[in-house]
């Protein structure tokens, strides 16, 4: 396969689930952007040099030939495109400033696109760039009206385009794209010029060598997909020698509100103290040249890190796992303006605060933000701690996005019937002990203190044979004894009795961690089948990943012994296929993200890269052009399902295993987060 990453789709706008637009084709001018369900999200660029017109991105216009696409690169921060011909080189670079240690920044549902030109044949080059972006942004489908109209903002031209409806927060569901609040597109005041037209009278006047019209053309409201409405920018003329040339353009959403939380609307953590867009816009037109330098050290020394991890594969696959993890979740404010971060499941169910999304999701968060880790297991505390959860062990979720009023799946609040109760009691103690463990201070955790004593005492009567019922892989179905489920409740009973520890609780930390080291002897008795570990305590002849088990090392547990690793290591290595080692011996489907805790859990880095890179090949050999997919087949690299979920953000595990890595970037961003208040819970 090939060294260079292909990704199946490449981050164009990665803000959020309704702010997420892609490339799903390997060149930009192949076809139009899509926003992540598939949806065309139609952006356009066009260069003009000298008099002949290129196409750097969009479908159409077909008179207008692609320059040709000589690179691409993904980086946490930034997409990087190359181009060149007709004697010059253009660079087309996408920044979404997604920066963890600064929520403000990190928060803003804002992408900078920016085109640097210089002559590659010595000559003099006048150029001209021209893009839009269609009103199908703006709704959920393209029969919806939209209107518009333009901002005030000093220094700049602002176009606005939103529904004509308006009708926020108003549906929950998995295959839906935003409706209310507006689309935006900032251009530099001056010689540039700016309208919403039609692209008759936008890229056809760029075409024939005439300028777009300086003032909006088209009457409203109007359907999105009646002659395509769309914002249309165009620079001044550009003169490239020996010096190049830029242009930059902001594309922004402003929600207004971004999710209910409990029947309460909760703005986007940037309009947490009455900020408005305009306000936004010029607040990102005004650190523009701050925010580009620290993306490029913030991009440098993560790569640089990752790589020295897991070699310059990893590096790549984690760079795009980043920005779908930004882009599968929404950071908002709570009443108080703490934050809160809502992952949504892209393609699974469309549930919010999902607790089995957000354990393989948050090695991202737990590495690089103290503050995002914390967010994301906030509400689901919230929601345990109060009198609408009945139930002694941990919910599962807390609504369809955008509406978090209470669990959906299975039973929901009413019955224990199709549950997770053993697989979101685990995650819970275990991803609170591993904040614990990275601040070495259980007081996030002590907020809550019953509830998590509760489902500790849960899985000591139920984790070590778990009885028939779900785990995360509950496309899987219901399985009594798991082997993998059971790992996971005796790793988070030791991480409660860690959590004891560090609250000074010493008895309980004692009685709690012994009982998680029998259970585990226990376990290696029940599960041994040979060379390696059983699906099912009772299912001879049977195995499965053991990724549960990657805390044990990460959190200096000791509760395993390390022949328990290795021995399935071993046996990943003998039984897995052309791309990835399945999930269990049941099927020849695989998860990404489980691929790569399994791929660490000897610790050796012979062994993460015979097991990783087959992963890194799928990715690039996947016929399904879209955004990463954690569900696919080892034989064929087709998908199964899912995609664009928040979940890779699992491919990060491997950094904690350097705990002085971690805590140099847990330092980092724990110096902005500032004091954690404890919200009350809900009633």
């Amino acid at each position: 396969m090939p060294d260079t990453l292909r990704p199946p789709a490449v981050p164009l706008v990665a803000c959020d689930p309704y702010f997420s637009i892609w490339s799903c084709s390997d060149r930009l001018s192949d076809d139009w952007p899509r926003h992540w369900t598939g949806r065309p999200h139609s952006l356009c660029s066009l260069i003009r040099v000298d008099s002949e017109v290129f196409r750097l991105m969009g479908a159409g216009p077909k008179q207008a030939d692609p320059l040709p696409q000589t690179d691409l690169q993904v980086l946490p921060t930034r997409t990087l495109y190359t181009f060149a011909g007709a004697g010059v080189q253009v660079s087309l670079t996408f920044m979404t400033p997604a920066l963890p240690d600064d929520l403000d920044v990190y928060s803003r549902p804002v992408t900078y696109i920016t085109w640097r030109v210089e002559a590659t044949d010595g000559r003099e080059h006048e150029i001209s760039l021209y893009f839009d972006a269609s009103g199908l942004i703006a709704v959920n489908e393209p029969e919806q009206e939209v209107c518009w109209g333009r901002e005030e903002v000093p220094g700049l031209q602002v176009l606005r385009l939103g529904s004509h409806e308006q009708a926020v927060l108003a549906k929950s569901g998995d295959d839906l794209r935003i409706d209310w609040g507006h689309l935006y597109l900032a251009i530099p005041a001056g010689a540039c010029r700016a309208a919403v037209a039609c692209p008759e009278s936008t890229c056809d006047a760029f075409l024939a060598s005439e300028d777009i019209p300086g003032s909006d053309e088209v009457l409203m409201p109007r359907r999105a997909d009646d002659d395509s409405p769309l914002l249309a920018a165009q620079s001044e003329p550009l003169q490239v020698g020996p010096a190049p040339a830029e242009w930059t353009v902001i594309l922004a959403y402003d929600d207004i509100y971004s999710l209910q939380y409990f029947g309460q609307n909760l703005r986007p953590y940037w309009r947490r103290d009455g900020a408005d867009a305009r306000a936004l816009i010029a607040d990102a037109h005004r650190d523009f040249a701050e925010l580009r330098e620290r993306c490029e050290r913030f991009d440098g020394e993560l790569m640089a890190d990752l790589t020295a991890a897991g070699g310059e594969k990893y590096a790549a696959m984690c760079a795009l796992a980043y920005r779908q993890a930004v882009a599968g979740c929404k950071l908002t404010a709570d009443p108080n303006g703490m934050p809160l971060l809502w992952p949504k499941e892209n393609f699974s169910n469309g549930c919010v605060g999902t607790v089995d999304v957000i354990y393989p999701m948050l090695p991202q968060f737990l590495l690089l933000s103290p503050a995002l880790a914390k967010a994301a297991l906030a509400p689901v505390l919230q929601y345990a701690a109060s009198q609408r959860w009945k139930f002694p062990f941990a919910p599962h979720d807390l609504g369809t996005y955008p509406l978090a009023n209470g669990q959906v799946y299975g039973g929901g609040e009413q019955t224990e019937e199709n549950q997770m109760p053993v697989e979101e009691c685990g995650n819970m103690l275990i991803l609170l002990a591993a904040i614990a463990h990275a601040e070495g201070d259980a007081g996030f955790a002590l907020s809550y203190w019953d509830t998590v004593t509760a489902w500790a005492q849960y899985l000591e009567a139920r984790g070590l044979d778990p009885e028939h019922q779900l785990c995360t892989d509950d496309f899987a179905g219901h399985l009594a004894h798991n082997v993998n489920l059971s790992a996971k409740a005796i790793m988070a009973l030791a991480c409660y009795g860690r959590l004891c520890e560090l609250a000074g609780k010493d008895e309980e930390a004692r009685r709690t961690t012994e009982l998680a080291r029998d259970f585990a002897v226990r376990w290696e008795q029940m599960a041994a089948d040979g060379d390696h570990y059983r699906l099912a305590f009772d299912h001879p002849d049977t195995w499965s990943q053991k990724y549960n088990l990657v805390w044990d090392e990460i959190l200096g547990l000791g509760i395993f012994p390390p022949e328990v690793r290795e021995k399935e290591t071993a046996h990943y290595l003998r039984v897995q296929g052309r791309y990835g080692l399945p999930l269990d011996s049941r099927q020849d489907y695989t998860k990404t993200d489980w691929n790569v805790w399994s791929a660490t859990l000897s610790g050796r880095r012979e062994d993460f890269d015979a097991l990783f890179s087959p992963v890194y090949d799928f990715l690039s050999a996947t016929p399904n052009r879209v955004p990463m997919t954690d569900w696919y087949r080892v034989g064929d690299a087709t998908m199964v399902n899912m995609q664009a979920r928040p979940v890779v953000g699992g491919l990060f595990i491997k950094l904690l295993y350097d705990k002085d890595l971690w805590a140099r970037w847990w330092r980092r961003g724990a110096s902005v987060q500032g004091e954690w208040a404890k919200v009350p819970p809900r009633e």
